[in-house]
């Protein structure tokens, strides 16, 4: 009996140690939003301080996991002002709730370099299943550090009222956020 569990221990550590995990490059990576304002015209966001990785073991990707989070305190939208209403209770609350984070569940191959991703993002405090496009590019080699990367550019759709972001009267902001994020990995 203890030879089973042993074996079986094993075979389970070989299994987790031959996943490959790859890192964002921060520097050639974004995430950001875009929102309706007064049912006129788009406005744009990012959020500056981000951390994502995954998990592969499969050559093409389909058992990838991916997580991600963001400092929602580091939103942007070029005026001041208005990132700091942002910050406040109004919306996201960042004294509260300082990070918004995402997990994959699954990544769907649909064809070429199309991909379906699904999982949960969490945003103050409140969990949420989302769908995300996905385009991955590569493997290709980094002629400087010599490693692979990747590239996933990823968009979806949340409802804020979800969240509890924002007030659900009026129509100053829009229901529908646009979530879109492009990200440089390499594999470790």
């Amino acid at each position: 009996m203890k030879k089973v569990i042993l074996l079986s221990a094993l075979f389970i550590a070989t299994l987790g140690a031959s996943a490959q995990k790859w890192s964002v490059d921060k520097s050639h990576s974004n995430v950001g939003f875009t929102v309706t304002h007064l049912l006129l015209s788009e406005v744009d966001g990012t959020f500056n301080d981000i951390d994502a990785s995954f998990t592969s073991e499969k050559e093409d990707f389909s058992d990838a996991a991916f997580s991600f989070t963001a400092q929602v305190t580091s939103v942007d939208t070029r005026i001041e002002r208005r990132d700091n209403h942002l910050r406040s209770a109004d919306f996201f609350e960042v004294e509260k709730y300082a990070t918004m984070a995402f997990k994959s569940t699954s990544l769907k191959h649909i064809g070429g370099e199309k991909y379906v991703m699904t999982g949960s993002i969490t945003l103050k405090g409140v969990s949420k299943p989302i769908t995300l496009d996905v385009t991955l590019k590569g493997p290709v080699v980094n002629q400087r550090s010599k490693k692979q990367m990747v590239g996933i550019k990823a968009t979806g759709i949340l409802d804020r009222f979800d969240f509890n972001v924002g007030s659900e009267s009026g129509t100053t902001v829009g229901r529908e956020i646009i979530i879109h994020a492009n990200g440089e990995f390499s594999k470790e």
